[in-house]
C-alpha cells in the first residue's frame, strides 16, 4: 500500500475540515464576547430567575429559603459568570441572552475556583 498524502482530495478534505471546527469554535465564543451592555437586564421576574432564586443583590437573599446561601457568594464571583473583572453587570452561562448583576445570586452559584 502507498501513501497518498499528496492526494488533492485528501487535502481538500482536511482543509474544510479545519476550517469547519474553526467556524464552530469561533461561533461558540461568541455569546461569551457579548456585552454586557448590549444583553437585557434579567428580571427577578423571569420564570428561570425565579426558579433559580435569583436576586439582584446577594444581601436580600432569604436566609431561611436558602441556608446554603453565604454572604460572600455573587455573580461576580461565580464561575458561570462571564463579565470581565470590575464590570457591574456581565453575561451568565446560566440566563444565557442576559446580563446579571455582579452582586447578584442564584442557587445555581458555583464558587470560581
Amino acid at each position: 500500500m502507498s501513501k497518498q498524502t499528496n492526494d488533492p482530495s485528501r487535502r481538500r478534505f482536511l482543509a474544510i475540515a479545519a476550517g469547519a471546527t474553526a467556524t464552530l469554535a469561533a461561533g461558540s465564543l461568541l455569546p461569551r464576547l457579548a456585552h454586557a451592555a448590549q444583553l437585557p437586564h434579567l428580571s427577578p421576574a423571569n420564570p428561570q430567575a425565579k426558579a433559580l432564586g435569583f436576586v439582584e443583590n446577594t444581601a436580600q437573599v432569604d436566609q431561611a429559603k436558602y441556608p446554603n446561601h453565604k454572604p460572600t457568594q455573587d455573580c461576580a464571583n461565580c464561575t458561570f459568570f462571564q463579565g470581565a473583572a470590575g464590570a457591574a453587570w456581565g453575561p451568565c452561562a446560566i440566563f444565557k441572552g442576559f446580563a446579571v448583576p455582579a452582586r447578584g445570586w442564584c442557587t445555581a452559584h458555583a464558587t470560581r475556583k
